[in-house]
């Protein structure tokens, strides 16, 4: 096996992206973050390559993994064709000798061996942070039907879009377990400019929010997907999932992508109900002294 580190994005992106296609829409992750970075388009935060970890590993028959990390981002990995090989694992771990990575984001099995190799040669332990399943849509129930209105996020909306990202959040994305508002809204406004989220309202009322992530040659993510408490089993978040996966296919994508928590029970059913299959199942996982 043969390790290979990048300092060049674009170098990264020639090696990988073909290999990373092959498994698209399980690789939203890593491919829209490749695509963004070698675009160069957008360096804020931790979206500069200057600062990623990039790295292969490769035997004669071509690249066997594939990983990136975007810091304070967790490591993710994608084994080709999900061909999980310990010697790939090991050989990526000699490499990532005095790198410090907080957790791991992979396909259930590879996140797994990972882990317990890596932890081992560590010293430290590991835990699940979110065990979750990734779907795919290509065609909308016709029958959901289209509630309220669907608009664009805008600045106007900076009263309540900050509290519904975190409460999303703390609903269980990312390990949160607690709602906290900083006092820099730069985070909020930077969500609601990139033109990519969207609100259902009811009577003038916004009752729901969903949103575009990445976007990929034939592919879009979906995300973000809140609705307030007191605003729940009414159908807003399904009509507002089937109103914006409609609209992306509309536009020449081919397929919706979009994570869910396998915890929660209720929004695996309204995906279903909208048209989305799994594709597979995830793991995000931190490592802990």
């Amino acid at each position: 096996m043969q390790f290979r580190l990048y300092g060049d994005v674009h170098a990264f992106f020639h090696d990988t992206y073909d290999v990373l296609m092959r498994d698209e829409s399980q690789n939203m992750i890593l491919l829209g973050n490749l695509i963004m970075g070698r675009e160069g388009k957008d360096k804020t935060d931790w979206r500069d390559p200057a600062n990623w970890w990039m790295a292969t590993v490769s035997d004669a028959g071509g690249i066997r993994l594939t990983a990136l990390m975007t810091p304070p981002h967790n490591l993710v990995l994608y084994a080709t064709d999900n061909v999980i090989l310990s010697d790939a694992i090991d050989c990526l771990i000699d490499g990532l000798q005095g790198v410090e990575i907080p957790g791991v984001l992979a396909e259930k099995k590879l996140a797994k061996q990972f882990a317990d190799r890596y932890a081992a040669r560590q010293g430290i332990t590991w835990q699940v942070v979110m065990d979750q399943r990734i779907h795919e849509l290509s065609a909308v129930n016709p029958d959901i039907p289209a509630i309220g209105t669907m608009r664009l996020l805008d600045e106007k909306d900076m009263h309540f879009f900050p509290y519904w990202v975190e409460a999303f959040y703390a609903a269980g994305t990312y390990g949160k377990t607690e709602m906290a508002i900083p006092r820099d809204a730069e985070h909020y406004r930077y969500r609601i400019a990139s033109g990519k989220i969207y609100v259902l309202e009811e009577g003038g009322m916004p009752v729901s929010m969903a949103g575009f992530t990445r976007e990929l040659p034939t592919s879009i993510g979906v995300a973000f997907v809140y609705t307030p408490p007191y605003f729940r089993e009414r159908g807003y978040a399904t009509s507002l999932v089937a109103q914006l996966s409609r609209m992306a296919l509309d536009r020449g994508y081919k397929r919706c992508v979009l994570y869910t928590d396998l915890a929660n029970p209720t929004s695996n059913s309204i995906y279903r109900k909208i048209g989305y299959v799994p594709v597979c199942d995830s793991l995000q996982i931190k490592f802990e002294s």
